[in-house]
């Protein structure tokens, strides 16, 4: 089966073409969307990336030019409308669990570089500054760490966290009872969360009820020098709300490793460009903000694991059986 691999990143390529060798890989290094949909003609199958467009007009196009299968390398699946794929007799499948040890470890390094300010310590050394003022930090040991969404993901890292003797209080609509039962965690609801918490850190997936969770409101209920982590989803965060919790002390840290506008700036070079989003912009300019591109998953099991249950998607499809992981089946014609 021939398939169009859309947003195919440099780091994925060997992974892809090692975990797949009964299809025809069609490599395609822009993100999907309705100008170079065309790139896919002659292709029964897509393979897109969290930053691809799978809105309505672009799967009506992939279905008129004969596309069948939309393969997604990501859990998250925003960025694709199921409904119209119905519509076009689309079948899709994601990657559910690729590795949660990944993002839950990239969460707790963002909560240590910040806390103990390694970006600035490794900056100062570089140029031959071994002063240590400014670099004071805090035990782990005994702080009270508030995860939003104890999924794989936020289970994995509170067991991470219990590591370091944290108090760990979790927020979700599903108590996890392995997570309750293995160490010093309790289900509490949010508010409490909030105001209880030295460190908080996101994991929740995105909806109605999580969009803009984090907002001037949520805000000035926290701790003061509160520590906010996000590596689940980036419209789970008022960005201008948070810059102004940063800037009037309320927000102690800031730790991120997704954005609300990250699609067209996170896993591209922008180094020659003038930065045009300027909420970013000043973000970024902010001394306690720390922020990675989305690289929470780059690990190589990870990597390993999407490219394997990718090829293993679309051999079931092609075979006729229903993935694991299916989003929408076939329907009928």
């Amino acid at each position: 089966m021939k398939v169009a691999v859309f947003s195919a990143h440099r780091f994925e390529i060997p992974f892809l073409e090692a975990a797949d060798d009964f299809n025809q890989l069609v490599l395609i290094n822009e993100s999907l969307c309705l100008d170079n949909v065309h790139k896919a003609k002659g292709c029964e199958a897509v393979s897109i990336f969290v930053t691809d467009d799978g809105s309505r007009e672009v799967l009506k196009r992939l279905s008129e030019i004969g596309v069948r299968y939309i393969v997604l390398r990501s859990a998250g699946y925003n960025n694709v409308d199921l409904e119209a794929a119905v519509e076009y007799n689309l079948k899709v499948a994601h990657v559910a669990d690729y590795s949660p040890y990944a993002v839950a470890e990239h969460s707790v390094a963002l909560m240590l570089a910040l806390n103990r300010h390694l970006a600035e310590a490794n900056l100062r050394v570089r140029q031959h500054n071994f002063c240590l003022d400014g670099l004071m930090g805090f035990d782990m040991h005994n702080r009270t760490v508030g995860i939003i969404g104890t999924g794989k993901i936020g289970s994995q890292t509170a067991k991470i966290l219990l590591g370091f003797g944290c108090q760990i209080l979790a927020f979700d609509p599903k108590v996890n009872e392995e997570l309750v039962n293995s160490g010093n965690v309790e289900y509490v609801d949010l508010d409490t969360l909030l105001k209880r918490s030295d460190i908080i850190s996101l994991h929740a997936p995105l909806n109605d009820q999580t969009r803009n969770l984090i907002n001037q409101e949520s805000i000035s209920k926290m701790k003061t020098g509160v520590m906010l982590i996000n590596t689940g989803r980036g419209a789970m965060v008022n960005t201008a709300d948070v810059i102004y919790g940063l800037t009037t002390g309320k927000i102690g840290y800031v730790g991120l490793d997704v954005y609300e506008n990250e699609n067209g700036l996170f896993f591209e070079d922008h180094s020659t460009e003038l930065l045009l989003d300027e909420t970013f912009a000043r973000l970024l300019s902010l001394r306690n903000v720390l922020v990675t591109s989305h690289q929470g998953f780059l690990t190589d099991t990870a990597l390993r694991n999407i490219a394997e249950d990718t090829a293993l998607n679309l051999e079931c499809f092609e075979n006729g059986t229903i993935p694991e992981n299916v989003l929408v089946p076939a329907q009928s014609s």
